[in-house]
């Protein structure tokens, strides 16, 4: 065996717009769709900022016929003069070159959402084209670039007296790297841009689709995060006094602070962050400052004016019930983690946030007591709950035992003890289970069956949810506790696989267990931990058994038949219990061979809209959207 040579050239420089093709993830999160949306994001960041600095009030997204994206602003125009260093005119190197931009200095933006420099030029090495159109100086350029940031014309004047100023940029996602898919959402595009006019008073922004049947919509707010409270609440049952949300501005340090909050009498929590208009997903340091300000205020005003009793205090996790808030941060120089920027990590932010929150909250309920007195209450009747629970700990400790010796003779668990490799697959059905049971990897691979349909956890209090055994079997199963007492390295599992029938009660179920983790064990799906298993539709046979296929579609079955022939013998799954345990591993469960789809959420925002649309018990947005995205074929007329 020849030793493999390691030296001097085993070292790879990768030069340019290079680096980004070769480790796409680095740069947008995944090349999955999240990431595809987030080239369109970069862009619409940088109009945004145009907009943050008041240079632009419209902004224009277009989704092409052909699936590239059009993003126009009419903000100053990115500079077209040369630049005195690099000697190459400056847009071009904002498009070329990684870590280049305007955001550095502080003295073009004050504040802004790309950081890094390299959002344009990612989004150009990720593009199987990209032009860039300015209008500036009374006159129109453009520069072209093909095939991930090849030059393919240099900038040119393209017109002459132009009035106004602005830039266009037009990308087409590479399908090189973008191999999942290359499709823009519509409805993910929608609730970004809605977020965007609600953070911007007065910035108008328009959407629209060419792509079959055109659409089109315009977001303007003049009531700013007031109006998005209002937005969010509009389908809940806001508290009695407590009908205008609560909102305060402040600044220190250079730091902007602006929030709006309202209480609703619901069972979640909807709070919703961002540093310069972007969000902030997993939160950071500017949400510990209001979540401890908060508490704080609650507590000082309560006992301050005799609303708790002797022994009452709140918590955090009291004050969390029923809570709609927008928290909006303006930061001259935020740190992320991260380039897709989810969690804020300045900390000089928290003691900042805290101070303006408690400023605020505190003015708005010296001036506001009757709002004050019945927004206390209502976290009050959290904590009172809450105390209640801990008074019972020792009597549920004899239940909880009880419901952990009861389920291990339903979960057929693992015997591995590799908590990063173990799998815990939710399988419809006591037959799909037995056959599940017998065709596992036992080494790492457990098996829980459920029988029927689980509650809909998004209409059930949690007292009801906690009473369906089915829901119980997978609480106790994943290990991690629910809801605000959810710890995701307590789980047991690596990987959570649903596992139902290829048909409309399989898809019933999964739907409902779906919700069910969004509602309660929402870290599993923001991990990457929940996966749906996908289960053949047909078997195709031929030579007498000798040869077997598995079509997991019409199209796939249609492939298989072209292959072997008409003459072969095909068989229809109608469940997964009518496969025996070395079919199922073969297809289902073998790491292998198996299809997963992982589990993913773009777009927090629009997840709680379809959420709400899909699973409440309102009739009549539900239909609607059955309506708007159901194809009906000649069968079901």
């Amino acid at each position: 065996m020849s030793e493999t040579q390691y030296n001097a050239e085993s070292i790879q420089v990768l030069e340019g717009l290079e680096a980004v093709r070769k480790r796409p993830g680095m740069y947008i999160g995944s090349t999955g769709s999240r990431g595809l949306h987030h080239l369109a994001y970069e862009i619409i960041d940088n109009a945004i900022d145009e907009a943050g600095a008041e240079f632009c009030d419209q902004i224009a997204v277009t989704i092409n016929i052909d699936g590239s994206m059009t993003i126009e602003d009419n903000g100053r125009g990115i500079p077209v003069d040369i630049h005195s260093v690099k000697k190459i005119a400056a847009v071009r190197l904002a498009f070329e070159t990684l870590h280049a931009g305007g955001k550095f200095s502080g003295d073009t933006y004050k504040t802004s959402g790309g950081l890094h420099g390299v959002g344009a030029s990612v989004v150009n090495a990720l593009s199987a084209y990209l032009t860039v159109d300015i209008k500036r100086g009374g006159k129109c350029y453009r520069v072209e670039y093909v095939n991930g940031g090849q030059l393919k014309s240099d900038l040119h004047v393209i017109g002459k007296k132009i009035t106004g100023t602005g830039t266009t940029v037009i990308f087409k996602p590479d399908p090189l790297i973008f191999k999942e898919t290359t499709v823009f959402k519509y409805d993910n595009l929608r609730s970004r841009l809605m977020e965007l006019s609600f953070l911007n008073n007065g910035l108008t922004i328009f959407l629209s689709d060419k792509r079959g049947e055109t659409k089109s919509e315009t977001f303007c707010s003049q009531n700013g995060i007031i109006g998005f409270v209002e937005h969010l609440s509009k389908e809940s049952a806001v508290l009695p006094v407590h009908k205008k949300p609560l909102y305060f501005k402040g600044e220190k340090d250079d730091v902007i602070v602006e929030c709006a909050l309202q209480y609703t009498d619901g069972d979640d929590e909807s709070l919703h962050s961002y540093v310069n208009n972007i969000p902030t997903d997993e939160g950071g340091t500017h949400e510990s400052g209001f979540r401890t300000a908060l508490t704080k205020v609650f507590n000082n005003y309560g006992r301050k004016n005799n609303i708790f009793k002797k022994d009452e205090n709140l918590i955090g996790d009291d004050l969390r019930d029923g809570l709609i808030c927008v928290l909006s941060l303006k930061v001259k120089d935020p740190q992320f983690e991260g380039q897709t920027k989810t969690k804020l990590s300045n900390m000089e932010v928290e003691g900042i946030v805290q101070s303006l929150t408690n400023e605020g909250i505190s003015q708005f309920f010296e001036q506001n007591p009757s709002v004050a007195k019945d927004v206390i209450n209502r976290t009050l009747t959290t904590c009172l709950v809450r105390l209640a629970a801990k008074k019972a700990k020792e009597l549920k400790k004899k239940a909880r035992d009880a419901e952990v010796k009861a389920l291990s003779g339903k979960l057929a668990a693992c015997s591995g003890k590799d908590k990063s490799r173990n799998e815990l697959f939710l399988v419809e059905g006591d037959s799909a289970g037995g056959s599940a049971k017998m065709g596992r990897d036992r080494r790492f691979q457990a098996i829980l069956p459920l029988r029927g349909k689980v509650i809909n956890t998004y209409r059930a209090k949690i007292d009801k949810v906690l009473e369906n055994e089915e829901i119980r079997s997978i609480i106790t199963a994943v290990g991690s506790g629910i809801g605000k007492e959810f710890d995701l390295e307590k789980g047991n599992y690596a990987r959570i696989c649903i596992m139902t029938d290829a048909d409309i009660d399989g898809a019933h179920i999964r739907c409902l267990l779906l919700t069910f983790f969004y509602r309660y064990m929402k870290p599993l799906i923001l991990s990457g931990r929940v996966y749906i298993a996908q289960s053949p539709l047909y078997k195709v046979e031929k030579e007498r058994g000798k040869i077997i296929r598995y079509a997991f579609d019409d199209n796939e079955l249609k492939k298989e038949l072209k292959d072997l022939g008409k003459t072969a013998k095909i068989s229809r799954y109608k469940g997964l219990g009518e496969m025996n345990p070395e079919q199922l591993w073969e297809t289902t469960l073998n790491p292998v061979n198996r299809r997963m789809v992982q589990v993913t959420i773009d777009d927090l925002l629009e997840a709680e809209r379809k959420l709400r649309i899909l699973m409440s018990e309102q009739v009549e947005p539900r239909r609607d959207f059955l309506m708007e995205n159901i194809v009906f074929t000649d069968d079901d007329m």
